[in-house]
This record gives structure tokens, C-alpha cells and sequence, in this order.
């Protein structure tokens, strides 16, 4: 991996652990590939973490469902859940593809990179 690209995800990476958002499936996977990062393990760490990323985040249509769901309001709470609602379908008129939460948003600069990382 180019240094340019591999200072990139490490700087995502970090923004991503660091998001409230953040799975712990998904901090544990970028905690492994950091560990990995110039080792003999880190295309296996590398496969491993695009993978976790492409499975936690938000596409902007489930995003809409969930918030507008009973299951929404339950995680949520009525009035977030109602924000998040109208935020999603803002952003996704506008031509979101994913959330765009700080964890979501992390997920997809590095996952703009897996050509380059792989």
C-alpha cells in the first residue's frame, strides 16, 4: 500500500474508533488492522476490515426505514428519531448513498480506498 494512501486510513481509522457510532465490531476490526498495518499480516487484516466496514454501514434507505420505524423511535427516542428521519431523506434527495453519521462517513472515505488498499 502507498504511504499516501496507508497515512489516509490510518487517519479515517482513527476518526471512525473514535465516533460515538462506531460498532464495537467495527473498532475491534480497525484496532486489528492498525496492529497489522506493515506486517506479514496485513492483507488477511486488511481483507478482514473492509469487510466489517461494508457490513456496518448505513445505507441511506435503511437509514430512512429504521429512523421512521417503531424500532427507530424506540432506539432513538420520538424527537431524534424524527430528526434523523428528516435528516436522512435531506441528505438522500441531495444524493446520499450512505448515513452520514462520523462512523458512516469514516467507513466510506476508507472504503473509497479498498482499491488501492487490496
Amino acid at each position: 500500500m502507498k504511504k499516501d494512501v496507508l497515512d489516509y486510513v490510518v487517519a479515517k481509522t482513527h476518526e471512525l474508533m473514535n465516533a460515538s457510532s462506531c460498532s464495537a465490531e467495527a473498532k475491534a476490526a480497525a484496532q486489528k488492522w492498525l496492529d497489522a498495518a506493515g506486517t506479514e499480516h496485513e492483507a488477511e487484516a486488511t481483507q478482514a476490515y473492509l469487510a466489517e466496514l461494508e457490513a456496518d454501514i448505513m445505507p441511506i434507505d435503511q437509514l430512512i426505514a429504521f429512523s421512521g420505524s417503531e424500532a427507530g423511535v424506540a432506539c432513538f427516542g420520538a424527537d431524534t428519531a424524527k430528526q434523523i428521519h428528516s435528516h436522512a431523506v435531506e441528505i438522500k434527495a441531495a444524493g446520499a448513498i450512505y448515513c452520514d453519521c462520523p462512523a458512516c462517513a469514516a467507513a466510506a472515505a476508507i472504503l473509497s480506498k479498498k482499491g488501492e488498499m487490496l
